[in-house]
């Protein structure tokens, strides 16, 4: 058994709130018992408080407030919670503070060819986002604190496209992160149904005493995606797009989260997209615009009007 192995299983026999000797170590861990002395040496000298009593009912135990084991990670375990605070960091997360104690702890308890490894690492890897412009902690983390223990939350919202703010009262169930915003998902009394709310545009928060009871198998990803993306029910309103052009502005364009949820065929240099009607000439247009000469619309026709008729307004628009 590896030494690492070795060190942990005494320190969980130590764990049993009664006194072990030597010898009976000795024998569950089938190993010499001047091998468990070196053990229990180490043990201490890395600082666990490992108490010895000599004489007939004597033994091994453990100071008694020393309640968690030190943890131990791999080279790779490490790397990862490195790399994932840094998408955490540049995400805005709301603990940012927490998680650098945390990684600093981690940090602590590395040696110095473990440190200098992991680094090596973490130095090969950035992340780039849009930062908010205004700081979210506190929402976000009273928003956390009211899902963790279901208080009704009672917010002043500026909705979005009008000057007037809304008082509401929401049961908050789940916080997401999307398209580099956050968003809080739950159940509006005000309308009496399930709303997501920006968590930017949240004017005042406050929890209430109210509790509410937690909506069972609900999943915030679901709900927030059938939400921004309108189920194609009515064949009859349906009408295909069809994309000619360079692979790889398609893969981009099939991937895009607004269109690739359209997407129904794809070849190497075309791409097949089922749209509702109303649509297809309100958002496409825009959405394909900037990608230029490299696509050309094959088919609708009456998309392809549409698309110069929103560049002939825009040349109109700049010429005065």
């Amino acid at each position: 058994m590896p030494k690492v192995d070795n060190l942990l299983s005494i320190l969980w026999m130590l764990r049993s709130d009664k006194k072990i000797t030597a010898k009976q170590i000795s024998e569950k861990l089938e190993m010499n018992i001047r091998t468990v002395y070196r053990y229990i040496d180490t043990l201490s000298t890395s600082g666990v408080p490992i108490i010895s009593e000599p004489g007939h009912n004597g033994g091994y135990s453990l100071l008694n407030n020393f309640i968690e084991a030190p943890l131990f990670f791999d080279f790779e375990e490490m790397t990862s919670l490195f790399h994932a605070a840094v998408f955490a960091e540049e995400a805005g997360y709301y603990g940012d503070e927490a998680l650098k104690r945390a990684i600093s702890k981690l940090s602590k308890h590395s040696n110095q060819e473990q440190e200098t490894k992991v680094n090596q690492h973490i130095t090969s890897l950035e992340v780039i986002s849009r930062t908010p412009s205004i700081s979210l902690e506190p929402s976000l983390k009273k928003l956390e604190k009211a899902i963790a223990d279901a208080y009704t939350v009672k917010i002043l919202y500026n909705k979005s496209g009008e000057k007037q703010l809304h008082h509401r009262c929401v049961d908050p169930y789940r916080i997401i992160y999307w398209n580099n915003k956050w968003y809080v998902i739950g159940f509006c009394h005000l309308r009496n149904d399930m709303r997501s709310f920006r968590v930017d545009r949240i004017e005042s928060l406050m929890l209430t005493v109210n509790h509410f009871d937690q909506k069972e198998n609900f999943s915030a990803r679901d709900f927030f995606i059938n939400s921004l993306l309108p189920t194609l029910e009515d064949k009859e309103e349906i009408i295909s797009l069809v994309i000619h052009g360079d692979k790889n502005v398609l893969a981009d364009i099939c991937q895009h989260w607004f269109l690739g949820h359209y997407l129904q065929e794809r070849t190497s240099d075309q791409a097949v997209f089922l749209l509702p009607k109303d649509m297809m000439h309100t958002y496409v247009p825009y959405l394909l615009l900037p990608y230029n000469k490299s696509i050309k619309v094959v088919e609708p026709i009456s998309l392809k009007k549409r698309v110069i008729e929103v560049l002939s307004d825009l040349i109109k628009f700049y010429q005065v």
